[in-house]
């Protein structure tokens, strides 16, 4: 059934306004990346990938009834043994989302709306930063189950979700390598539960939100797992970005729960206790190219000596928007590091937009391993200093709603850590590029 689901969707495409209530869209985007000076051990010092990915989505309304489906068919070309390539690069012909909501505008009296979805879709909750549907990254997270969504007056909101987030196949790499299809898997012994509330201030530009997320994994027959048993509960305040004002948001998650030693099924339990605050400050300037500046601070703790296991864990949380990019670079996510940045947006008209920005990076704990490169010194003698990350992009619509255009660019100016771990990688600073050009239809 499954090698037949791309070309229905494309019959469907044909058809698609002959009825009522049926909305298709679909994108290509083409990606061509290069990377020197790899951070990240056990790969290539060089590299380059070409990757495409492709998504056909569909949605049919009637009254408060919703159906819908999104294809993703992502996949890779040019690598090597040594290229960093998995299902966060490959997933093809993949029904990543098929589902029916339904809409209920009173379901609790006047003013109280509820909205239910159920089957399989992507989420994009709160900031993001523990459950999304990662955009940069050429494959995405896909979940299965029910979501809730409430509206209640006073500007007060929640979302609840119980969800089996799928597990992407194949997973073995001579698999993975040759862009082979196989549906990906949901099942109980990896389960994401819980929620988030949003009460809007009084100036409507920003509010506070209170979440709560349970992640539960345990072994299956083909796989063995830490057993992660993970409870986050997390605090944000934020004001959006207006012109003439200032802006912030703050963020923290604190962890704890439990999990395996290693994969090994006799492992000793560690009790988890982690992790991770973000905040920012910025100021959105009154000018033609609408430029914001914005200081920020991000720790995600790392583990240390001692009976409890301190590093944190994003759960399903995106990257790129606070730290770095994905694909071939993927060194930096929200896992034992400290750092400082400054950022600098601009939008100098409808086609075009920018941005550039610097990061110091430190380790959180000197004997855990640098955020997601693996390099380590369980010694603790290398230092905390990780190096200088400098990144830029720009996007550009070559024609509006159709073909756009994208570079992002990013020099790690490496430090001690970086040099002198014991199986840190023997070369120089990392430098990577990203082309990319996304058509729309």
């Amino acid at each position: 059934m499954k090698r037949f689901s791309f070309p229905i969707l494309l019959l469907v495409s044909t058809t698609a306004h002959a009825e009522e209530g049926l909305t298709l869209s679909a994108n290509t985007r083409l990606r061509y990346e290069t990377i020197e000076g790899q951070p990240r051990t056990g790969f290539n010092e060089s590299d380059d990938l070409f990757s495409i990915r492709t998504i056909v989505t569909g949605e049919y309304r009637t009254g408060r009834l919703r159906l819908g489906a999104e294809l993703y068919d992502s996949r890779v070309y040019g690598g090597d043994a040594g290229t960093p390539i998995t299902t966060g690069e490959v997933n093809t012909l993949e029904l990543v989302q098929v589902y029916i909501g339904y809409e209920m505008p009173d379901a609790f009296g006047q003013g109280r709306k509820l909205a239910l979805q159920a089957g399989r879709f992507t989420l994009n909750l709160g900031s993001r930063r523990l459950v999304a549907a990662d955009d940069y990254r050429n494959t995405t997270n896909g979940y299965t189950g029910i979501r809730a969504d409430l509206a209640f007056p006073q500007d007060l909101s929640a979302t609840l979700i119980y969800t089996l987030p799928q597990v992407r196949l194949p997973d073995r790499r001579p698999d993975v390598v040759d862009n082979r299809a196989k549906f990906d898997r949901e099942s109980f012994d990896l389960v994401l539960w819980g929620g988030l509330a949003t009460k809007k201030l009084a100036n409507k530009r920003g509010a506070v939100e209170l979440s709560y997320f349970h992640l539960g994994e345990r072994d299956s027959p083909k796989l063995a797992t830490r057993d992660r048993s993970l409870d986050t509960i997390g605090l944000r305040l934020y004001r959006d970005p207006s012109a003439g004002r200032a802006d912030f948001e703050s963020e923290t998650f604190y962890q704890s729960g439990s999990i395996s030693a290693s994969l090994v099924p006799i492992a000793a339990r560690l009790d988890v206790s982690a992790w991770f605050t973000h905040t920012e400050i910025g100021y959105s300037f009154r000018h033609p190219w609408s430029p914001r500046i914005a200081i920020e601070f991000d720790y995600a703790s790392g583990d240390g000596r001692g009976g409890k296991f301190t590093r944190f864990d994003t759960l399903f949380g995106m990257r790129r928007a606070d730290l770095a990019p994905a694909g071939l670079y993927n060194a930096v996510g929200r896992a034992n590091i400290v750092s400082t940045g400054l950022r600098i947006e601009t939008t100098p008209s409808k086609k075009l937009d920018a941005f550039a920005a610097y990061r110091p990076l430190w380790l959180a704990s000197r004997s855990d391993s640098f955020s997601t490169t693996g390099v380590r010194d369980a010694s603790g003698s290398s230092g905390r200093f990780a190096g200088h990350q400098f990144e830029a992009r720009v996007r550009y619509w070559l024609i509006p709603k159709r073909i756009r255009l994208e570079w992002n660019g990013l020099l790690l100016a490496k430090g001690r850590f970086l040099h002198d771990a014991p199986n840190a990688p023997p070369v120089g600073d990392t430098i990577y590029n990203s082309f990319n050009a996304t058509i729309s239809f």
